[in-house]
């Protein structure tokens, strides 16, 4: 006889009963302490309902303990790479400003740009880099990071040109070949590369053009009110008199671009970043390794400053109280909220997935399509889901495209409508939900909490809505090709 007990079918209430109480957690949270809320409060709430799933799983399912907490920490383990590349940015972003890098793109920037313009330039900027680097993360992680500072030293509130960075990241790397979601996505449903890629052209062009068009018209009419010509030559001024501002400094980080362009992986790329950053700062910035009494520090002195601004982050008292905010951030130490926020979020996707109750709710999903249409609206909705409660974007992508496969084949769509659903929901909203590994690293890395950014991210909420309507109007859906027969030759 088998020692072997089959296991219950979780009903579709129960699986619906942890979303509902880490929302209800969630939202306490947002309510109680605003932006804060990814400081501490959500990393709780998700500890919390992880360890409510948990239960579940234990006292109603009757699953083993032991196969509950191996799955939730093969999930943690996934986002690894993750919580690496946000240590590596903290210590590059730290670095950056100490050497003058960031400081130079700021100033460069804003005697560039001007606020008719800005929101679309950096939209389009962003897009190119991505382009072709095939890295949201590295975009916000390198040319990001100064267009923040840019937009805010025009008066730009903060959220809205995150949401412009981000818009512009997501576009490059959903549309880039070099992109690991673009390749993964038809990879999972079976389709090739550089079909896929034609075919998210029907969804991708509408809603990048909405979202420049946006862009575009917030930054003609609106006008930031701390803007001024006397305004931005203070902070110019600021920033020269705390920095040796060099043209040749921004070689540094278009040598990461084209790193990364050439396939080098993330964290070799931001590594040579950051110690060409501490390099720079050495060579070219010799205010910053002056002592109080404006003697040079030694080489015991410097070397614990680039240690410590690696560590803790870049901190300025310039006594410009705008520069000084611009300027004052990054370190190693700054993103532990952060990747608390992911290991938490890991842990509960992990759970929902060793309990059965992520596929339950995927399953109650599938049940209500009904052609073509329906079918596309589903994975995506299926993907969101998936980012929203399992945390990772990847799985978002690989889950749902292995679960809704054969269902295009029953319904003869070809695979590049999956693979173009399963990008248009999995990669795109994965920036949207603030626990989501990366919802979280573009708060971390922006400095904005997510919910801020998030009505500004206009590409982001626009396309899976324009590949919606787009499936329900059964426009750009790809029939699969007919199977030829072949003659059965003569006996």
């Amino acid at each position: 006889m088998s020692d072997k007990t089959q296991t219950p079918a979780p009903s579709l209430w129960l699986a619906l009963v942890p979303c509902v109480v880490l929302l209800t957690l969630i939202g306490t949270n947002v309510y109680v302490f605003g932006d804060d809320s990814s400081a501490g409060p959500n990393q709780m709430a998700l500890l919390l309902s992880g360890v409510f799933v948990a239960l579940l799983g234990r006292l109603v399912l009757k699953l083993k303990y032991r196969a509950i907490e191996t799955r939730a920490i093969k999930s943690i383990v996934l986002a690894m790479e993750a919580v690496l590349i946000l240590m590596v940015v903290g210590c590059l972003i730290g670095l950056w400003i100490l050497s003058g890098i960031v400081p130079t793109m700021i100033y460069y920037g804003i005697r560039v740009l001007t606020p008719t313009v800005f929101l679309p330039v950096a939209c389009i900027v962003c897009a190119i880099v991505s382009l072709a680097v095939g890295s949201s993360w590295s975009t916000m992680g390198t040319v990001g990071i100064a267009l923040i500072g840019i937009g805010t030293a025009l008066g730009f509130p903060a959220p809205l040109v995150a949401g412009a960075i981000i818009s512009g990241a997501y576009f490059g790397d959903k549309m880039s070949p070099l992109s690991d979601t673009t390749n993964l996505a038809p990879g999972i449903a079976g389709s090739e590369l550089f079909v896929h890629i034609r075919h998210m052209f029907y969804t991708t062009i509408p809603s990048f053009t909405l979202a420049l068009l946006l862009f575009t018209v917030i930054s003609f009419f609106y006008t930031p009110s701390e803007f001024s010509d006397d305004s931005v030559a203070a902070i110019l001024a600021g920033i020269e008199n705390s920095f040796a501002v060099r043209w040749y400094l921004l070689l540094i980080p278009a040598f990461v671009i084209l790193m990364a362009a050439r396939g080098v992986p993330a964290i070799p790329a931001l590594v040579t970043g950051a110690l060409l950053g501490a390099g720079a700062a050495l060579l070219f910035q010799p205010l910053q390794f002056m002592t109080d009494t404006g003697v040079p520090m030694d080489w015991h002195a410097r070397y614990v400053l680039l240690v410590m601004t690696a560590y803790e982050g870049f901190s300025l008292a310039s006594g410009h109280e705008v520069v000084d905010a611009l300027l004052s951030r990054g370190g190693l130490a700054g993103m532990y909220d952060t990747i608390a926020l992911i290991m938490t979020a890991m842990l509960f996707g992990g759970a929902m997935e060793a309990t059965g109750l992520m596929q339950r709710i995927a399953q109650s999903i599938l049940t209500w399509v009904r052609g073509a249409g329906s079918l596309i609206v589903a994975t995506i909705t299926t993907s969101t889901l998936f980012n929203i409660f399992v945390a990772e974007q990847y799985l978002a992508i690989v889950l749902p495209g292995r679960m809704y496969r054969g269902a295009y084949d029953q319904y003869r769509m070809d695979a590049r409508n999956l693979s173009r659903a399963l990008e248009d929901g999995g990669t795109l909203t994965s920036v949207l939900v603030p626990w989501n590994t990366c919802g979280a690293f573009a708060a971390g890395v922006l400095g904005v909490a997510t919910f801020s950014y998030l009505p500004f991210s206009f590409f982001n909420l626009l396309s899976p809505v324009v590949a919606i309507v787009m499936a329900g109007m059964h426009i750009g859906i790809k029939p699969a090709e007919p199977v030829e027969k072949q003659d059965t030759p003569p006996l």
